[in-house]
């Protein structure tokens, strides 16, 4: 109820004028350059702080569960992964203004101790890398928590073999392991895509209208201003809806084909 029935009042409403009448109007609105600049901007974006995110974390996830490293920071790391990937909007966007923000703490320390000014090197929280950083906080722990299971699965008897058959540790991971694990992180990509993609409340937060991003946009039209379009705000969010289960369906995929060999 809570789910399916908003979805398809949004998927109907961009099919409809304001009167109610069936109408491809709003369809064709998304190609303008401006709503098409927005779901440009979004879609790099997410494939940055998607594939950031994966890298980093499934290196994190690598050295804990298989690069001997004490046990004990396994639960730490799971414990904070479960709550990060899970902070954002206000509060996370608050967090990274107070510290990489151009009165930050970080941005102050590196000024006053080292000499180096963030801003003078280009760097802006309120731009494309400033969002995909931030949005790193909660994607780096989703890719943590996702892959864990997976280098879990991978059994000792594959490299045993593989060892016994001459194999180095690098031919291992990149003939055995690596392909083995290759549907889970395309698939944990696809769905970080999707998180990064949807995320709006930490964007508005922290950009406002400095970043065109389709969230934003979208934000814009509902909300009723002089200027909004609920009906092109349908449109865009049916847009968005699209894009967001191609990611999904993708990862569930990809999920299934992995798990023939983690089982």
């Amino acid at each position: 109820m809570f789910l399916i029935a908003p979805t398809l009042n949004i998927v109907i409403g961009a099919f409809q004028t304001p009167d109610g009448s069936f109408t491809l109007a709003n369809i064709q609105g998304l190609f303008t350059r401006s709503i098409m600049s927005s779901y440009w901007i979004s879609i790099k974006i997410s494939v940055a702080s998607a594939a950031i995110g994966s890298l980093v974390g499934f290196l994190m996830a690598t050295a804990v569960v298989l690069g001997g490293l004490p046990r004990g920071l396994r639960a730490p790391l799971m414990t904070f992964s479960g709550v990060a990937s899970n902070f954002a909007g206000v509060p996370l966007a608050f967090a990274f203004l107070a510290t990489l923000g151009p009165l930050g703490l970080v941005t102050g320390v590196l000024r006053t101790e080292f000499g180096i000014n963030l801003r003078a090197y280009g760097f802006n929280i309120l731009s494309f890398w400033g969002l995909t950083i931030t949005y790193l906080f909660f994607q780096i722990p989703l890719m943590i928590l996702i892959i864990t299971p997976a280098l879990d699965g991978l059994k000792r008897e594959w490299r045993e073999a593989a060892s016994c058959l001459g194999a180095t540790g690098a031919q291992y991971w990149r003939m055995v392991a690596l392909p083995i694990l290759f549907p889970t992180i395309i698939g944990t990509f696809a769905l970080l895509f999707a998180n990064a993609f949807g995320a709006v409340a930490t964007a508005i937060a922290l950009t406002g209208s400095s970043l065109n991003i389709a969230p934003i946009m979208l934000f814009a039209q509902i909300r009723g201003d002089v200027l909004g379009d609920p009906q092109l705000g349908y449109a865009m969010a049916f847009g968005m809806i699209v894009i967001t289960a191609v990611a999904n369906v993708t990862y569930i995929v990809l999920r299934i084909r992995s798990e023939r060999w983690l089982k």
